[in-house]
């Protein structure tokens, strides 16, 4: 028997479509039939859609692009807040190896240009920062596919179109930015650029790596997916299947480099960037804004005197409670406590996260194990690169059942996309991919546990 969940309080879009489809008697199944359909879409997802698209509510989005650009800035000026503008000794910091200091080192200066993937969760008090993916090789830039694909049916488009809704298209924010960056060294043609993976996950990336080549092929620009073992310096230019390029679209992530013998694997594309004959997008350092343990900083008490009074009221509602899995650390109060008996005692309401590592690998639920798996869990992490976050909790959201006429809860990962105004224009935000499960007690809410994966419509205008 279908469950008739409850919509929460302020989420009149919400209602209106549940209302809508209701009245018209229409199977949500019928709406994410073309999404299952494309071809383009199916490497992806493989057909895994969620049965209606979510909504964010009118002014919901600007404020997300504000928080999150402002969250960016903040973890940019780490280095210089809190390491005397030292890199090397912030990545030292965060635990990165020399080879990927040496990288770090070679990275140029100056601001960085926003793109970014926000990990949220809404909760009845807000969305809250669960992580900030902060480089170009971000998941979901597929997300404008399935609110086109979605559209197609008129249940929704009337919708949309009736209650002056719109989509972003965050593919075109992503092409946008990347062409900030590349300036005018491809005036007047299309650039060429690569889109470089590293050789091991190239080897299973590679079609959703061609399915990003025709998207740029669509905008203007050639695009050639390889694995940074496949470069080859010509003439001083940086070639790919005999082709020079422009840009080098970086897919291969700083994590990946451990050994001397992979700083020699990506020597190419480093030199070629000094030379100043091939722009890296994105920079290489960039990994080291969106780990997990720029977030502690930020969350920690400790650097409060660091920001701004209205910087820290910012952060304390952004931010669950952060912190490096150290003997000692300070509590969600601020009181200095011992972090194993402080985590023990509130072992369910803790997850244990490794810093470098994304897709959610390496993630430890307190709720999800036993006590001794999380004692032995937290002593083997103990002073090393992994850090404690208090367990947020999504608020339920309500979807209507595929082949009934109820509603069941369905608990969101909101992944909201930042760009940089004055590349992709706009007011940062940049489009949204979710990601839904009935589990409500689920540790990541991912492909990889079974979600199922949505689009995201808002208000248009002015503080949509």
């Amino acid at each position: 028997m279908p469950t008739h969940a409850a919509v929460p309080a302020g989420r009149a879009l919400t209602v209106g479509y549940l209302e809508h489809l209701a009245r018209l008697g229409v199977d949500p199944a019928e709406l994410t039939a073309r999404a299952v359909e494309s071809s383009r879409l199916a490497v992806a997802y493989r057909g895994r859609f969620l049965p209606t698209p979510v909504f964010l509510e009118p002014g919901e989005s600007t404020r997300l692009g504000e928080d999150l650009l402002l969250a960016h800035q903040l973890l940019a000026d780490l280095p210089d807040r809190l390491f005397d503008g030292d890199r090397a000794a912030f990545g030292r910091a965060l635990g990165l190896a020399e080879p990927q200091i040496d990288l770090v080192r070679r990275a140029p200066a100056g601001p960085l240009t926003a793109l970014a993937r926000a990990d949220l969760y809404r909760t009845t008090e807000g969305f809250k920062l669960l992580e900030l993916n902060i480089t170009s090789a971000l998941g979901g830039f597929e997300n404008a596919d399935i609110n086109r694909a979605m559209l197609a049916h008129p249940a929704l488009s009337d919708y949309v179109a009736a209650r002056g809704l719109t989509y972003h298209d965050t593919f075109r924010s992503i092409v946008d930015t990347m062409r900030h960056e590349l300036g005018d060294r491809a005036a007047g043609r299309r650039p060429v650029i690569a889109l470089a993976d590293w050789p091991e996950s190239f080897t299973s990336y590679e079609p959703r790596l061609h399915v990003m080549a025709g998207l740029f092929g669509e905008l203007g620009v050639d695009a050639i997916p390889c694995h940074v073992g496949q470069f080859v310096e010509s003439d001083g230019l940086l070639t790919v299947y005999g082709r020079a390029v422009d840009l080098v679209f970086r897919f291969f992530l700083l994590e990946e480099i451990v050994t001397r013998q992979d700083l020699a694997l990506v020597e190419p594309v480093m030199s070629a960037v000094e030379r100043g004959t091939v722009v890296l997008f994105s920079r290489i350092d960039v990994e080291l804004y969106g780990n997990k343990g720029a977030l502690a900083m930020l969350s920690d008490d400790r650097n409060a005197d660091l920001f701004t009074g209205a910087e820290q009221d910012f952060l304390r509602r952004l931010l669950p409670w952060t912190r490096y899995v150290r003997p000692r650390t300070t509590d969600p109060q601020g009181e200095v406590v011992d972090l194993m008996a402080y985590a023990t005692a509130h072992q369910r309401d803790l997850i244990l996260k490794p810093i470098m590592l994304h897709g959610g690998s390496g993630i430890v639920p307190g709720w999800r194990v036993d006590a001794a798996e999380w004692a032995a869990r937290l002593s083997a992490a103990l002073d090393g690169p992994w850090v404690l976050q208090q367990r947020v909790r999504p608020a339920p959201e309500p979807f209507p059942t595929v082949g009934g006429d109820g509603r069941h809860d369905l608990y969101l990962n909101w992944g909201a996309f930042v760009a940089d105004p004055k590349a992709a224009g706009g007011d940062g935000y940049a489009g949204c991919i979710v990601r839904g499960t009935v589990d409500a007690e689920v540790g990541v809410v991912s492909m990889g546990t079974g979600a199922l994966v949505g689009c995201c419509f808002h208000p248009a205008g002015a503080g949509g």
